[in-house]
């Protein structure tokens, strides 16, 4: 087959309508092959063709008359030799990293390994792979997306919706059978329908990269369910493909984007640069690993063995151009390419390791700060990863929003009735500026959850002490064991109908609290339907019932409670505020836009913070204290509010303010009750009983004031 020189550039494999471009880097390799398929399982290749061009470590050749939907892969030369840090082993196909499809990953076997089974890792295996090995695919690029533009919801408005693609959808009762737990069950219109009327702006999905399930899950039976083993940067992932086409992936996936995008919502995506699926040194050779081990990976100072910040095997070298470039290259594409708009990095400490210690200002987030197109869309770190100094909340430069698991504990502990919580509940409540003021961030640097798809679910939150984590066959001692969590007077499913008030009056609670909380809510998918995985506070191997949302069984009273809560946060802006409390008295009033209570009306001191026993609060929100404007520049302002938070085991009898703060209160929310409050009324020093455990929302027109 005829083959001509070529360009290095782009990376992968690019159709330009009358053949393909073909280009792989590797700095140490010394020869590499290209093998071309007619099949994409149980064969060998139909064509194998050696690379002659060389530009920069850049291998390439251009071959003529090829067409979406080729399969193809690799072979590399060079030497085997682990402990300088070399895995070359031309016996094996490996994926494009650049590839845009991914085909035919099947069943493990021992060829998919560059060392002998059973034997140590410095035992090169020479048996050939190619009838097993995945094949990556050549794709056609063009898509009709119309007039689609991003959303560019404005962060102070937006609730985060996270959601698995197969667990939202494939017990999706209105969509058809045969596309649940798609891309095109996620783009279905009954979908849409149910995010809208949620009130959600962004579903932030988890993995959608194309990924592998290690072998020892398989060998288990079960399955990599959640998807962070990455083996394709650039793919989407095959399992979520509703059909049979090589590379349709690509388009069902954009045509998610596309239908979201109509309805206003925007995607973000889980992304997992900071490792792949190769595992560490007795892990398969799947592509980087043979392209040029180590070129791609953090090696030990035996370059045998991996640095392992992650928690799976190996660490990515981010240090390095070539993945520096391969990373800011899969960025660009998801935005340019399939149009997302946002992206949450996982293990994001460990993409900002410079050496050993972990370094903000990495290259990596240079490189970020000056990329025209990744600088525009929404950035948020998962700021921890397994390795000594990788908890880094609040460390994270500014332009990026991040997951903050301190308010996720505070607010756990608050609600079960922790000592000494109401200091930092104040600083977790109001944007934790003690993580981000003095970044010259604002309260939208802080994504609050309550919960995630790492740990509990809301309902087992409020259901369990301990995990039971049986079903995933490691002996129950896998998943945290720090859950700040509370059965509520038993473990597990239950009969008494006071613990199931309870229950459900704190799940009530947890999601009051996030939605009124400054900052960024982000909502576990299913929590809104009182979803339960059994226990199971690490479900990331279970692709059945314990992790598939049940739709069946939906709680519908407490979906119609987050919508209610959803719409209103929306409607008003006091709960989303563009900038800091400043906690002094605005000029044209003399009232504070934000004031902290004891239950006798009188304002929180500085013991009352400290009093271990104290357990409920109230706050008051000045609906002319936001000091800033609305899209026409005009002074924004809204009604103002109090805010009763009852941690207690005991209804606790709270006097509202004097009638400076406001002539009337009407009460909105009270989950004592389980529904939106009855608009009962309140005059300026009424005593307002909080039920045990209970959250109240009252709200008040501002008084006029004469300039």
């Amino acid at each position: 087959m005829t083959i001509y020189p070529g360009n290095p550039y782009p990376l992968g494999s690019f159709w330009d309508g009358k053949g393909v471009n073909f280009a792989l880097y590797s700095h140490n390799a010394t020869g590499v092959e290209l093998c071309l398929f007619d099949k994409a399982k149980g064969a060998a290749e139909s064509t194998r063709i050696k690379f002659t061009e060389r530009t920069h470590d850049v291998w390439h050749g251009y071959v003529p008359d090829l067409k979406p939907g080729q399969l193809y892969g690799y072979r590399v030369y060079g030497p085997y030799e682990p402990g300088n840090g070399h895995r070359f082993n031309p016996a094996k196909v490996l994926l494009d990293p650049y590839a845009k499809a991914i085909c035919s990953i099947g069943e493990w076997d021992d060829a998919l390994f560059g060392y002998v089974i059973g034997k140590d890792d410095l035992t090169r295996d020479d048996r050939d792979n190619a009838a097993v090995a995945p094949k990556s695919a050549v794709i056609d690029h063009h898509f009709d997306w119309g007039d689609d533009k991003p959303p560019k919801v404005a962060y102070y408005n937006t609730i985060i919706y996270e959601t698995h693609v197969k667990g939202f959808t494939k017990r999706f009762p209105d969509i058809p059978e045969n596309i649940r737990g798609t891309f095109a069950a996620m783009a279905h219109p009954k979908v849409i329908e149910y995010l809208q009327n949620l009130g959600i702006t962004a579903v932030e999905l988890m993995p959608v990269h194309q990924s592998i399930s290690d072998r020892h899950l398989v060998d288990k039976g079960l399955t990599n369910y959640w998807g962070y083993n990455t083996i394709g940067f650039f793919a989407p992932g095959l399992r979520f493909y509703s059909g049979e086409d090589i590379g349709g992936q690509v388009r069902e996936f954009k045509t998610l984007v596309k239908e979201l995008h109509k309805a206003g919502i925007e995607v973000f995506l889980d992304v997992v640069y900071n490792h792949t699926a190769e595992g560490n040194e007795m892990g398969p050779t799947l592509a980087y690993k043979g392209i040029d081990n180590s070129e791609y990976y953090r090696l030990a100072e035996d370059k045998r063995y991996y640095f392992d910040y992650t928690g799976t095997g190996n660490t990515l070298n981010a240090r390095l151009p070539n993945v520096l470039m391969m990373i800011m290259d899969s960025l660009r594409y998801w935005v340019t390419e399939m149009h997302v708009d946002g992206f949450r990095f996982d293990l994001a400490s460990a993409l900002a390791r410079e050496l050993h210690d972990v370094n903000r200002l990495s290259a990596f987030f240079n490189i970020i700060y000056q990329d025209p197109v990744l600088s525009d869309v929404k950035l948020i770190a998962e700021p921890w990863d397994v390795g000594e100094g990788g908890y880094q909340v609040g460390q994270f430069p500014p332009g990026w929003a991040e997951w903050n698991g301190k308010y996720r504990d505070c607010m756990r502990d608050f609600w079960r009735s922790a000592d000494n919580r109401l200091a930092e509940f104040a600083d977790r409540f109001t944007g934790s500026s003690d993580l981000y003021k003095s970044d010259n961030r604002f309260p939208t640097a802080s994504i609050n959850f309550i919960t995630a798809h790492d740990g509990f679910t809301l309902n087992d939150l409020v259901s369990y002490n301990d995990r039971h984590n049986e079903a995933n066959k490691e002996d129950n001692k896998d998943g945290s064991e720090q859950n700040h969590s509370w059965n509520c007077g038993a473990e597990g499913p239950t009969d008494d109908m006071e613990i199931i008030a309870l229950r459900n009056r704190q799940k009530r609670n947890f999601f009051a609290t996030l939605l009124f909380s400054q900052g960024v809510p982000m909502i576990l998918a299913g929590d809104e339907q009182g979803h339960t995985q059994g226990g199971n506070n690490n479900a990331y191997c279970q692709d059945n019932e314990i992790s598939w949302l049940d739709w069946e069984h939906a709680d519908q009273d407490l979906i119609h409670f987050v919508c209610d809560l959803i719409k209103f946060r929306r409607s008003h802006p006091a709960f989303s505020r563009k900038n800091w409390f400043k906690g002094k008295p605005v000029k044209r009033r003399g009232l504070s836009d934000i004031a902290w209570f004891r239950p006798d009306a009188s304002e929180m001191e500085e013991d009352d913070w400290t009093n271990g026993f104290a357990k409920s609060l109230g706050i008051f929100l000045y609906g002319d204290g936001l000091r800033t404007v609305d899209q026409d520049n005009k002074p924004l302002v809204d009604d103002s509010f109090y805010l009763i938070f009852n941690a207690h085991f005991e209804t606790i009898e709270f006097k509202l303010p004097p009638e400076n703060y406001a002539k009337k209160w009407t009460k909105v929310f009270d989950t004592s009750n389980g529904t939106p409050a009855d608009q009962r009324e309140y005059k300026p020093g009424e005593t307002v009983k909080a039920g045990q455990r209970s959250f109240i929302l009252l709200q008040a027109p501002v008084i006029p004031v004469k300039d």
